[in-house]
C-alpha cells in the first residue's frame, strides 16, 4: 500500500510577532491518524505555529492546505475542522462542570445522549459534575477543558500543552483519548516540553 494522502500540509510557512520573525520555512504534513510533536524552547513559536495552523494568525509567507486547497480561504469552514487548546482552559467560571460540556456540546455538535457524562468519566470528573468551575483545581480545570475533546468530531485536534497540571492518571486518560482519535482518523499537533502519549508522532523542532 502506499503512503497515505497528506489532509493537512504546511508548505514555507513564516510567521512575525511584534515585527520579529518568530519562524520560517516550516514544513510538514498531516495524513489521516497522524501526530506531531511541536517541540523547542520558549518563545520558539510553538504557540505562534499553533494558532496559525488554527486559522487565528495569517501566515507572512508560504501556504496551509486542506486537501490540497488554501486551508484559510474560508476560515469558518477551517473552523470546523479544528479543536484548538491553548494554554487557557477556557472554561467558564459560573458554569458548572457540566454545564461547561454542555455549552461546548452546543458548538461542535457532541449532544448526543450521554456524551456529556461519557466526557466527565474520560477524565474522573463524575463527583465535580455540579461544582461551578471557579471551585475546581488548576488540574482539575485542565481535565475539564480536555474533556471537551471528547465531544469533538473535529478531525485535527490543535492542542498548547496539554499535559500541563495533569497527574498519571489524567496523563493516562489523555492518551487514550488521542489513540480513540487517531484510530478513527483524526489528527493531532500538540506543542508540548515533556513527554506525551503520542506514540509514533512526528517531531517538528522550532528555534
Amino acid at each position: 500500500m502506499g503512503t497515505p494522502a497528506a489532509l493537512l500540509k504546511a508548505d514555507g510557512l513564516a510567521a512575525f510577532r511584534a515585527e520579529r520573525l518568530v519562524f520560517s520555512a516550516v514544513s510538514f504534513e498531516l495524513a489521516a491518524g497522524d501526530a506531531l510533536l511541536l517541540l523547542g524552547p520558549n518563545g520558539a513559536g510553538k504557540s505562534t505555529l499553533l494558532r496559525l495552523l488554527a486559522g487565528l494568525l495569517r501566515p507572512a509567507a508560504g501556504a496551509l492546505l486542506w486537501n490540497g486547497a488554501d486551508a484559510l480561504a474560508d476560515p469558518g469552514e477551517h473552523a470546523r475542522r479544528l479543536a484548538y487548546l491553548g494554554h487557557q482552559d477556557a472554561v467558564k467560571p459560573g458554569f458548572s462542570a457540566t454545564e461547561n460540556l454542555r455549552f461546548a456540546a452546543s458548538l461542535t455538535g457532541g449532544e448526543e445522549s450521554g456524551a456529556i457524562g461519557r466526557a466527565l468519566a474520560s477524565f474522573g470528573l463524575e463527583e465535580l459534575a455540579d461544582l461551578p468551575a471557579r471551585m475546581l483545581s488548576a488540574g482539575q480545570r485542565r481535565r475539564l477543558a480536555l474533556a471537551r475533546l471528547a465531544l469533538s468530531d473535529a478531525p485535527l485536534w490543535l492542542l498548547d500543552e496539554p499535559s500541563a497540571g495533569l497527574d498519571t492518571a489524567a496523563l493516562d486518560a489523555l492518551g487514550g483519548l488521542f489513540a480513540a482519535h487517531r484510530a478513527l482518523g483524526g489528527m493531532v499537533a500538540a506543542a508540548t516540553h515533556v513527554a506525551l502519549p503520542l506514540p509514533l508522532a512526528a517531531k517538528l523542532r522550532l528555534g
